[in-house]
C-alpha cells in the first residue's frame, strides 16, 4: 500500500521541550519520521516534521489518523504555537543536480541585495533548499544551499548582481570535500598585512613615491613583477640592516588575521604565506602567528648594508603557484583542497591553481579571474566561505579564554 505523509509545522516562541513534546505524542502512533528541520530566529521557533504512515487507518494502536491530527492540535494549543498540517504522498526525492553553497556577505546586507541575489537564483531555474546565517557582525554573512543550478552560469550571473548591489557573493560546489582538511596559502603585502613592506623600507630610504609608483603598476599587471622588484630593490641600496627591525615593528596585520590563523590551526588546517616581499620580515610573521610554511625573497646584505639586490631566485607570479604546489605536497594535501588568497596580478597563477581562489580587496583584473572576491576589510571573513560561523569561532575563543581578539 502506498504510504501517505503528514507535514507538521509548528511556529511560535522557542522554549525547552517543544521538540521532545511533539515526538512524544507522535510515538503513540504507527508513523515513521521522514524528515525534520528546525530553526530559531530571535527566539521564535519554526519546527517542521514530516512523518509517513500506511494509507487508510493506522493499525496497532486503535487510533485513526484523525486521532493523530487531534493529538498534534492539542500539543500546539498547550504550547500556544501556530500549527499547519499538510498531507501528501511519500516519494523518494530525486537528487537535483548542481548542488552549491552560496555565501552572501554585506556590510550592511540590505533586503534589496538579498532580493537581487535570490531573484537571479530563481531566474536560473535553481532552488534554494536551505538558508542560515553565519555571521551578524562585523559583516553579515548568509549561506544558502542551492540545487538545480549550473555553477559556471550562476556564478557569472551572481557576480553581476553582487557588483550592482555592492555585496560579495561566493559560489562553491557542495559535498564532503568542502569539509576536508585544507591548506590555506596567502599573499602577505596588502593581504595578511596592511600596506607593502617594500614601501615601508623605501620610506626609510627616502624613495617612497618612486617605489610606490612602480608597485602600483606591477599590482595592476602593467609591469613584469620580477622587473619591477629589481627596479624597486635597487632604490634601497645603502640602507643599514637595522632597518628590518624597525620595519617589522611598523607592520600592521589586517583586521581578523589572528582570528583566521588561530581558527584554522584549531581545525588542523595548514597555513602558509607566499610573498613577493622579503624573508627578513616574513620570518617575523611566521614566528608570531605560528605559520606552517613560507616563501619569500631575500634582500642581499653585505657589511651590514643592503646592496640593492635580491639573493637567489625571485618569488614571482609563477613562483607563487609553484610554492603552493610544494606546500601542498609537503602537507600531503591535494591541490584541489587548497585555498589561495591574494590581491594583485602577481597572485593570479596561485589563485588559478588552488581549489578555491579568493581575491581579497583586489585589483579589478584579479577580481575578474578569481573564483570569488571579498571586498570587506576583515580577513577572518574567509572563514565563512569555509562554512565556519562567527558563533563557532567565538565559542572556541571563549573556551580558550580569548575574547575581543581579531
Amino acid at each position: 500500500m502506498k504510504q501517505r505523509t503528514l507535514l507538521i509545522t509548528l511556529t511560535g516562541p522557542d522554549r525547552p521541550g517543544v521538540t521532545s513534546r511533539l515526538f512524544s505524542v507522535l510515538s503513540g502512533f504507527p508513523v515513521t519520521v521522514a524528515d525534520v528541520e528546525q530553526v530559531v530566529i530571535r527566539g521564535r521557533l519554526t519546527l517542521g516534521v514530516l512523518v509517513a504512515y500506511a494509507g487508510g487507518k493506522p493499525k496497532g494502536t486503535g487510533e485513526t489518523i484523525g486521532g493523530l491530527w487531534t493529538a498534534i492540535e492539542q500539543v500546539a494549543a498547550d504550547l500556544d504555537m501556530d500549527l499547519e498540517l499538510t498531507t501528501g504522498t511519500a516519494s523518494k526525492e530525486a537528487r537535483r543536480r548542481g548542488r552549491l553553497h552560496i555565501s552572501v556577505l554585506g556590510n550592511p546586507l540590505t533586503p534589496a541585495a538579498m532580493a537581487g541575489i535570490t531573484g537571479r537564483i530563481a531566474a536560473s531555474g535553481a532552488n534554494i533548499d536551505r538558508i542560515e546565517r553565519l555571521s551578524a557582525y562585523p559583516v553579515t554573512c548568509i549561506e544558502m544551499a542551492v540545487s538545480g543550478a549550473d555553477p559556471k552560469t550562476l556564478r557569472a550571473e551572481l557576480a553581476i548582481e553582487a557588483s550592482h548591489q555592492q555585496v560579495d557573493v561566493a559560489v562553491q560546489r557542495t559535498g564532503i570535500l568542502r569539509r576536508a582538511k585544507r591548506l590555506v596559502v596567502m599573499d602577505v603585502d596588502s593581504t595578511l598585512i596592511q600596506g607593502e613592506v617594500i614601501e615601508l623600507l623605501a620610506r626609510h630610504a627616502g624613495n617612497l613615491d618612486e617605489v610606490a609608483r612602480v608597485t602600483e603598476a606591477a599590482m595592476r599587471g602593467e609591469l613584469d613583477f620580477a622587473e619591477s622588484l629589481i627596479r624597486r630593490v635597487a632604490l634601497l641600496e645603502g640602507l643599514p640592516e637595522e632597518v628590518f627591525e624597525k620595519v617589522a615593528k611598523e607592520v600592521v596585520l589586517t583586521p581578523g588575521a589572528r582570528t583566521l590563523v588561530r581558527t584554522l590551526k584549531r581545525l588542523d588546517y595548514k597555513f602558509a604565506i607566499v610573498s613577493g616581499g622579503f624573508t627578513q620580515i616574513t620570518d617575523t610573521l611566521v614566528a608570531d602567528l605560528g605559520i606552517d610554511y613560507s616563501a619569500a625573497n631575500t634582500l642581499e646584505v653585505v657589511d651590514g648594508r643592503l646592496t640593492g639586490k635580491v639573493v637567489g631566485e625571485i618569488v614571482d607570479r609563477p613562483g607563487k603557484a609553484r610554492a603552493l604546489e610544494r606546500f601542498a605536497a609537503q602537507a600531503g594535501i591535494a591541490v584541489t583542497q587548497t585555498v589561495a588568497v591574494g590581491d594583485g596580478a602577481n597572485d593570479l597563477d596561485m589563485l588559478e591553481v588552488a581549489g578555491l581562489g579568493i581575491a581579497f580587496n583586489a585589483k579589478p583584473v584579479v577580481r575578474a579571474k578569481a573564483d570569488t572576491a571579498l571586498n570587506v576589510p576583515y580577513l577572518d571573513s574567509i572563514l565563512y566561505l569555509l562554512g565556519i560561523s562567527r558563533e563557532e569561532v567565538e565559542a572556541a575563543d571563549a573556551e580558550d579564554g580569548l575574547t575581543g581578539l581579531r
